[in-house]
């Protein structure tokens, strides 16, 4: 996320880097290159320039303190400017009524569909709400039943009216389905999209928006169509009065120009991102932290949530308790595995930690990483599992020949596993949670 412009960034930085004062040529040089690198980022030039002219104003006027360089200070005013470009703080979904009835837009491709089914899945699983997903894209070839597939992956009703091709009929009888039979206290309505803005588009969404009179509107957007997206956003909002933003695809090669961009063209916030395909894909937009993020500090916070999410405090306790006695083994083990691919993309997830972005931005670490981890450790009868000590030479060759593995491979297994195990145990000695939360302050002090 981010990499070429994180890259460029720090490049800019570099110009200010063993100076021992700030003076305007040197502040006007790194300028140069953060304008730059936010035009290369597909960051329209009428905000680039007002975001380093106030970069450049803000640094001329600062007294450098005796513990900061010119180059962390310059870091700082580039972080603070960055996260009031893009908001300043999060906006959280207006859900106090029931039900409250959010309405999606956005052009063909933008990835609609499937994030109206995440958001159901967010709003059921984090705030234990019931959705309704309706279906009102009635021109896209098997968007109903694209709809009917999530809703069901995910144990969400989904909405139809077969026959009826009246987006506006099926939208308003859908929330009073929801408010007079159902009992929903969320009614997501995902309407259609065309390839490009046209007036019967905005004439059918205005529609709806008047017959249902939703308490959201939802823009949904394409990071990856950089400025284009911008410009549509200001098209829709200029007709429909938009809540809000959703960036998604923000995982793919994405430059970053919309993210940045956005929020100062059509000054509404960017409420959600998605950042992969499953249905778990979908985080908050926080502005600092993807300001972080941008600047190659991590996000250690999202990491130690994301964390948090997964492992159940019960669960966690037993977990230290056997550390602590030395009782850890390799079911254990596969649990924890387990665990961390709940969380997310293991690429993404590394790069959270302050420090990594740049170490793991070449590394081809696949999703199925740990597929064959799992596949040696469920070879192990339940014996070998509890008491990795008796695992002998021909164990071994009979537990590589279950698993399509060579010894070699098993090997390597046992050998992480006890450094894992070494290594669990002395992080647990002063708790997982606080060792991250010291990581995240330091990475604060360096701003």
């Amino acid at each position: 996320m981010f990499e070429g412009l994180t890259e460029k960034l720090e490049r800019a930085f570099k110009v200010l880097k063993g100076q021992g004062h700030i003076t305007e040529i040197n502040v006007a040089d790194t300028v140069k290159e953060i304008r730059k690198a936010l035009l290369d980022a597909d960051v329209s030039y009428k905000v680039a320039k007002q975001f380093t002219d106030e970069v450049k104003q803000k640094a001329l006027g600062q007294n450098v303190l005796t513990a900061i360089s010119p180059g962390q200070l310059m870091v700082k005013i580039v972080h603070d400017e960055l996260v009031a470009l893009m908001g300043g703080q999060k906006t959280e979904l207006n859900l106090k009524e029931s039900p409250t009835v959010i309405l999606m837009a956005g052009l063909q491709g933008s990835g609609k569909t499937t994030f109206s089914a995440k958001l159901a899945h967010f709003i059921k699983t984090k705030k234990g709400r019931r959705p309704l997903l309706v279906a009102c894209d009635v021109y896209r070839p098997a968007a109903i039943e694209q709809l009917k597939v999530l809703g069901e992956q995910i144990g969400v009703e989904v909405y139809t009216e077969e026959g009826n091709n009246n987006p506006v009929k099926i939208a308003k009888n859908a929330v009073a389905y929801a408010r007079d039979k159902s009992g929903h206290q969320v009614v997501i309505i995902d309407t259609a999209g065309r390839l490009a803005v046209d007036e019967e588009m905005m004439n059918e969404i205005a529609a709806i928006k008047q017959a249902i009179n939703p308490h959201e509107i939802l823009f949904v957007v394409d990071a990856m169509t950089g400025q284009d997206a911008v410009n549509t956003a200001k098209a829709f909002n200029d007709r429909i009065d938009f809540d809000g933003v959703v960036l998604t695809k923000l995982d793919g090669d994405t430059r970053g120009g919309a993210a940045l961009t956005i929020r100062s063209v059509v000054n509404k916030p960017i409420k959600f991102v998605g950042l992969g395909e499953k249905m778990d894909a979908i985080d908050i937009f926080y502005p600092e932290r993807m300001a972080d993020r941008i600047l190659g500090m991590g996000d250690i916070v999202s990491l130690v949530e994301k964390a948090q999410e997964q492992f159940d405090a019960e669960e966690a306790r037993k977990l230290q308790k056997k550390l602590a006695q030395d009782q850890f083994n390799l079911e254990d083990f596969l649990q924890q595995i387990r665990q961390i691919k709940k969380m997310g993309n293991v690429k993404d997830l590394m790069s959270m930690i302050p420090g990594m972005g740049k170490m793991v931005k070449d590394l081809d670490i696949d999703d199925n990483a740990f597929k064959g981890i799992e596949a040696i450790i469920q070879s192990m009868t339940p014996e070998e599992r509890q008491n990795p000590t008796i695992l002998n030479g021909s164990r071994r060759k009979r537990i590589a020949l279950g698993s399509g593995t060579d010894v070699a491979e098993v090997n390597r297994l046992i050998k992480q596993f006890e450094e894992t195990r070494r290594l669990m145990k002395m992080v647990a000695g002063g708790g997982a949670k606080q060792q991250l939360l010291k990581q995240a302050a330091k990475a604060k002090k360096r701003r």
